[in-house]
């Protein structure tokens, strides 16, 4: 330990570790650099909470720099500044003596300033015959000099972090705007889709904002009112493709046969040579109609979905679609696979799938990627949804025959 460059602090004041290690630092400053003290100044300013300050305490700091002479603290310097608490109270616009006390050894505490005691505790200097300071009792700069560095980089990223917060401030009201005006007109208009239900969400949402919100706060909000408004802006354009589809199929309905009359087995290839015959014709069938399941069967196999559905039932295969939208952002499906799923799989046979796996949530660690999974079997011809119908129907006791 370099003893001469470690002075124990007057009184009854206890001296640290840390202390000690503030003061040896104090004194292996780099030969020839200096800083501009207002600006260090600036910098523990912007890092008062981090470094543990108060305003009071860079009152007191700033008061302590109009003692030194420079406008720059250079390492050749003498950096130790020592006013009395008088002198300190005055310029730190009148504060008590016992809070300038708490504050200077808030500033001794954060690493800003060492304490010199002199042996009675006086501040004092002692001048040669010429006048120049040979020794000097009081507060030691050099911190500020040597933490000048990383207090600017401390600075700087509390200036990012703000300006992180305020744009997530800005998006997070841009995307509640956008979710409440879209919901209103839906409703206005009477779109389908569970409207109560998803402003129900949207209101809780709404509720979690906090009063003074961190930037993680506000990260996790908008991204699951992103989710909410890709729902919304998903349920209308659902809306949209099914009316499509409703045309294609009354164009296209002397050409095709009742999909509620097809066993749900002949959705599966039976053999590897009908697997690869089925690959080979994935091109040649996208804009043929998707086949799907009888609706009862279904509802038979997944008895969960309805309580999404509105009002609290399913009736139909629109009001399915409906639901399964509610669920696939409650098991934060993305929009971008529920509508991938939707183009390979068919929009009802999709809403059948996130039905199942509604019925087997507990067992899926995440229900995003594994629809993805399926809807990639789905498009190589690997996956069919009639055994997982047939093994859901057997698990809630229901009869495993062929449904025509």
């Amino acid at each position: 330990m370099q003893s001469g460059n470690v002075t124990t602090p007057f009184g009854r004041r206890p001296i640290t570790l840390a202390l000690v290690r503030q003061q040896i630092a104090a004194t292996e400053i780099k030969a020839g650099r200096s800083a501009d003290k207002w600006k260090v100044f600036r910098h523990a300013s912007e890092a008062r909470k981090e470094l543990g300050l108060q305003d009071r305490s860079l009152a007191v700091l700033n008061a302590l720099l109009t003692f030194y002479p420079d406008n720059e603290l250079r390492q050749d310097g003498q950096l130790i500044v020592f006013p009395s608490n008088a002198q300190l109270t005055l310029r730190a616009h009148g504060i008590a003596g016992a809070t300038l006390r708490r504050h200077l050894a808030l500033l001794v505490e954060a690493g800003l300033i060492v304490r010199k005691d002199s042996a009675n505790g006086k501040r004092y200097a002692r001048r040669d015959r010429s006048g120049e300071v040979e020794s000097a009792f009081g507060f030691d700069l050099s911190p500020l000099l040597n933490r000048a560095e990383e207090l600017a980089q401390i600075a700087q990223q509390v200036a990012a972090d703000r300006a992180a917060l305020r744009r997530a401030k800005e998006d997070l009201t841009i995307c509640r705007r956008n979710a409440r005006k879209l919901i209103t007109a839906a409703i206005a208009e009477g779109a389908d889709g569970d409207w109560d239900k998803i402003e129900s969400v949207y209101v809780e949402l709404v509720r979690r904002i906090p009063r003074s919100p961190s930037l993680s706060d506000l990260d996790d909000l908008l991204h699951d009112l992103k989710l909410l408004q890709e729902e919304i802006l998903n349920t209308l354009d659902l809306q949209r493709k099914e009316e499509i589809d409703s045309t294609n199929d009354a164009h296209n309905e002397r050409h095709i046969q009742n999909s509620h009359t097809e066993s749900i087995y002949e959705l599966e290839p039976s053999s590897r040579n009908e697997q690869d015959a089925t690959r080979s014709q994935l091109s040649q069938v996208t804009s043929e109609p998707k086949k799907r399941f009888p609706l009862g069967v279904v509802l038979k196999a997944c008895p969960q979905i309805a309580d999404y559905g509105p009002g609290g039932t399913v009736a139909g295969w629109r009001d399915l679609m409906s639901a399964a939208v509610v669920v696939r952002s409650m098991l934060r499906v993305s929009p971008s696979a529920y509508e991938d799923a939707c183009d390979v799989m068919g929009a009802e046979n999709a809403a059948v799938t996130i039905a199942c796996i509604l019925e087997r949530a507990e067992h899926i660690n995440s229900a995003g990627g594994y629809l993805r999974d399926l809807t990639s079997k789905t498009r190589r011809g690997d996956f069919s949804l009639g055994p997982v119908l047939m093994a859901l129907l057997r698990a809630h006791g229901q009869s495993s025959r062929k449904v025509g």
